[in-house]
């Protein structure tokens, strides 16, 4: 798994604010890049960016409302923590609608924000772990074979070799040589374990009742 290297993305039109926070951040260890407006972040966006995004709400041309609208086309789940020196119900409202981390009213405490620059790093750290999780299982279903593939669904609602030749129209030996076969290369030990695997990789949902 690739190591988790968080960035903090500042974006805010005032020269003075970015240095400020950007110092505040370097002084606790943080990495950052500063952008003095909306369009640089954006131009500046990469799908494999990590960390979260200090977005400040009124700037000239794109505020940041607009900015988290964009992040959310360009399907980018990096965190957002807003700060703005001017709010009012209804932008706070739109922002957490929006999928906003945290809001922050400036002059903001110093260990506020860091707080809650931690929660936002830590949320995109697990985020990024379960997406590699699922990268990783899913990887390991692409190797079965068809044949193979037939057999998952059928193990993970419990039906026993028998049962399970008879629905595929093949002999329980057949089953039991392809059934060592599926766990072998999903490298799982036994039915908890596979069905375990196949969550993980968004091909089964727990949930939904089996017929």
């Amino acid at each position: 798994m690739t190591a988790y290297t968080p960035t903090v993305y500042i974006v805010d039109d005032d020269p003075g604010m970015l240095e400020s926070t950007a110092w505040l951040l370097e002084s606790v260890g943080i990495r950052h890049r500063t952008f003095p407006n909306g369009a640089a972040f954006l131009d500046a966006l990469e799908p494999q960016m990590q960390g979260c995004v200090l977005l400040d709400v009124r700037m000239p041309g794109m505020g940041g409302l607009n900015v988290q609208e964009a992040l959310q086309g360009r399907k980018v789940s990096l965190p957002v923590i807003f700060i703005s020196g001017h709010a009012d119900v209804p932008m706070v409202i739109r922002a957490f609608r929006g999928g906003a981390s945290d809001f922050i009213e400036k002059p903001f405490n110093e260990q506020e924000l860091l707080d809650s620059v931690q929660r936002a790093i830590e949320k995109d750290r697990r985020e990024h772990a379960r997406t590699a999780m699922a990268t990783q299982a899913r990887e390991r279903f692409a190797q079965l074979t068809p044949r193979e593939r037939d057999l998952v669904a059928p193990l993970i609602n419990g039906l026993r070799s028998r049962e399970i030749a008879e629905q595929l129209g093949v002999g329980a030996r057949t089953v039991e040589l392809y059934r060592g076969r599926v766990m072998q290369k999903l490298q799982v030990r036994n039915v908890a374990e596979l069905v375990r695997l196949a969550v993980v990789a968004g091909i089964h949902d727990p949930f939904t009742p089996t017929e």
